[in-house]
């Protein structure tokens, strides 16, 4: 008569001890979608079927592609604007945009399309380059209906602006008494361009709002710095309150109506003291924090400037690795931090995207920074070196693996990117003395292909081994325990 309420009470003791072994699994958001982006590789029509092929081996399923206005235009470089019909598809040069999103449509990847500067020089407010300086709201708003009617639904996901709140995307950032200027030149870009879609037939477009680079400042001295400090970002949260008609205390400043969006887009980089950096400034956010901007989100939400419950997506990331000597680390612990941040994010519930950006590094030269300041020195975030050369990354992004020291035990968690579903795969560990390695488990991963284990095992580096069915190894490099 009482096995069943025992049978219960065992039931329970063995849920809550599963949540300690494994408390990422019972928050996470299963759902992440997984993106990449290698745009400038995908659109050169030389390398674009070499690039689809180590794409589709490394597991790639979904997409981010940056559509540059100015790229597209008629009569980009003209001062005066063309006589078009700014909304008609057939007035754009669409170019290689549409070799990509037919690959895309044609192996079944979802595509994140991000709509973008440069602008036009006619749809600028001053006509210099680099054209970025208060785009039109009523030429964008033609242009993206002319996007959305081009490409329908090849394009899962709309995004609008790439880091809005950097000098390089978009201009003035700051007014001259040392407030934000672009959150409002933003918001009007953003509506200009939900209108646009709405325009061309979609009635409840998906669209990200922000797309926010993850650092930079609440206020300027205009008067001690002079032109360098209009030359500065603006800081993430400090942008998304401007944008939204918020107050520092997150409180409603004049009458703005709430904003429609599907989602808040964000690129979560970090320094080279790795994932878990806390950036001391309270408006900036990178992938240790996502909490302010959850948080942040959540109190916009209850003065109703956007919807209840927004999820976030963090549509650009990557770590930077040596040749880059200011930010870089070591190519080994790339591949290490790059895991970790990503199952920061899975452990969100919050995050719903997840990108890596670049499959080959930029080439280094130059100062650091941003490209308004004259900064060249690039991204170092790829798999592989400029000479195509693969670092340990692109060997780890299939099979991500991370190790975690909890106690007497360590916590294993990972992906199985290429599976596409429920697959086996073996866990090798390395013990203190050892040259080699050997099993510690099969693991089994769940139908999004994610796996967790516990272990007593004390080792000193870890790596997985997975064998598809086509027979193809994929075999991590060495991870250490955190």
């Amino acid at each position: 008569m009482h096995r069943p309420r025992n049978l219960l009470i065992a039931l329970l003791l063995w849920a809550f001890a599963a949540a300690a072994l494994f408390p990422a699994w019972a928050a996470a958001s299963h759902g992440q979608r997984n993106y990449f982006e290698a745009s400038s590789d995908l659109l050169d029509p030389a390398k674009r079927a070499h690039v689809i092929a180590q794409m589709q081996a490394l597991g790639v399923s979904a997409i981010r592609v940056e559509l540059y206005w100015h790229d597209v235009a008629p009569r980009p470089n003209s001062a005066a604007k063309p006589k078009l019909d700014a909304t008609n598809p057939a007035s754009y040069a669409w170019g290689q945009y549409d070799a990509v999103l037919a690959e895309a449509q044609r192996l079944h990847w979802q595509v994140l399309l991000t709509l973008t500067a440069p602008a036009p020089r006619w749809a600028t407010s001053n006509h210099k380059a680099p054209y970025v300086t208060r785009p039109d709201p009523a030429d964008f708003e033609h242009f993206m209906t002319a996007v959305a009617r081009h490409y329908g639904s090849q394009v899962a996901l709309y995004s609008i602006w790439n880091e809005p709140n950097h000098p390089a995307f978009l201009r003035p950032q700051w007014n001259r008494n040392g407030t934000p200027a672009s959150p409002r030149i933003y918001r009007g870009l953003y509506q200009a361009g939900y209108a646009g879609l709405r325009a061309a037939g979609l009635a409840h477009p998906k669209v990200l709002f922000g797309e926010t680079a993850p650092t930079g400042y609440t206020t300027v001295n205009v008067r001690r710095e002079k032109s360098k400090a209009l030359l500065h970002d603006v800081a993430p949260l400090a942008f998304l309150r401007g944008a939204l008609c918020l107050n520092a205390h997150y409180r409603k400043v004049g009458s703005c109506s709430g904003l429609p969006m599907s989602g808040y887009a964000h690129h979560a980089y970090t320094k080279a003291s790795g994932p878990f950096y806390r950036p001391p400034e309270a408006d900036n956010v990178s992938i240790g924090v996502l909490s302010r901007l959850t948080r942040a989100l959540d109190r916009a939400a209850r003065v109703h400037a956007i919807p209840a419950h927004v999820p976030v997506y963090l549509t650009e990331f990557g770590v930077q690795s040596k040749p880059n000597r200011f930010l870089g680390v070591p190519v080994g612990q790339q591949a290490e931090f790059d895991a970790i941040a990503e199952r920061i994010a899975w452990s969100n519930p919050r995050v719903a995207g997840f990108s890596q950006y670049l499959l080959r590094d930029d080439p280094v030269g130059g100062a650091p920074g941003a490209s308004a300041n004259g900064g060249t020195i690039g991204f170092q975030t790829g798999l592989e070196y400029v000479s195509g050369k693969p670092k340990p990354l692109y060997l780890g992004w299939p099979v991500p693996l991370t190790v975690s020291k909890r106690g007497h035990r360590f916590s294993l968690w990972g992906l199985v990117r290429p599976a596409g579903g429920r697959t086996t795969l073996a866990v090798l560990v390395q013990l203190r003395g050892a040259k080699g390695y050997r099993r510690l488990a099969n693991v089994t991963t769940n139908s999004s292909g994610y796996w967790a284990l516990s272990s007593p095992t004390r080792g000193v580096h870890w790596r997985v081994r997975w064998v598809s069915p086509a027979g193809s190894v994929y075999q991590g490099p060495p991870i250490g325990a955190r």
